[in-house]
């Protein structure tokens, strides 16, 4: 497997273990907006999920406003719920989340954009737990918990939010040595992003 630092974003440095991405908001057409932050509450980027005639698009940009990086709903690849991460200063796709959307769980895989060879999942946890989210009148305040795992499967980190009316994620990586840390950090956007609408 090609090293996980070579999937990382121009300009980000995601070299730490723990991140924050919260839903800060929503701007005046209404679509949601986001933060992430390090461990010392440095801001990392910050993104709006642009909604345009069904087309899903998320950039990415620093604190000055300088894009970083692009995410869209592509169907130039043959997989349903395609998401590209392309890297704004090379212009090259890093990764694609693809997603299987059920009742019973959420399961997002990272894969290498070019030969789509698997470089981490990211899986909710119990059937319960994630059909009280999307059938409960108040289902969506109930907190998420996703398992991060690496491409052979071993759990490396969480995704974690608590009941809360706008989502705050807590993103714990034990190993960062086999995943991409970035595409990981930019997906816990997508997904509740995805999930909101």
């Amino acid at each position: 497997m090609e090293a996980a630092q070579s999937y990382e974003i121009t300009g980000l440095d995601l070299s730490g273990t723990e991140y924050t991405v919260e839903q800060t908001g929503k701007d005046k057409n209404f679509r949601p907006e986001y933060e992430a932050e390090d461990v010392t509450g440095d801001t990392i980027f910050r993104c709006t999920h642009q909604m345009y005639e069904e087309n899903d698009t998320f950039p990415f940009v620093d604190e000055n406003g300088n894009e970083l990086l692009t995410v869209e709903a592509s169907s130039a690849i043959d997989i349903a719920g395609d998401y590209v991460l392309t890297d704004s200063h090379t212009g090259e796709d890093i990764v694609v989340l693809d997603n299987d959307l059920s009742l019973l769980q959420d399961t997002w895989r990272i894969r290498d954009a070019e030969d789509e060879s698997l470089l981490a999942t990211i899986a909710s946890r119990g059937g319960l737990v994630t059909a009280g989210r999307k059938l409960l009148p108040a289902g969506q305040f109930i907190g998420h918990r996703y398992e991060i795992t690496d491409s052979e499967g071993t759990a490396v980190g969480t995704i974690e939010s608590d009941f809360a009316i706008q989502d705050q994620y807590e993103i714990t990586i034990s190993d960062s040595s086999s995943i991409p840390v970035g595409p990981i950090v930019v997906g816990t956007v997508v997904i509740d992003a995805i999930q909101d609408t």
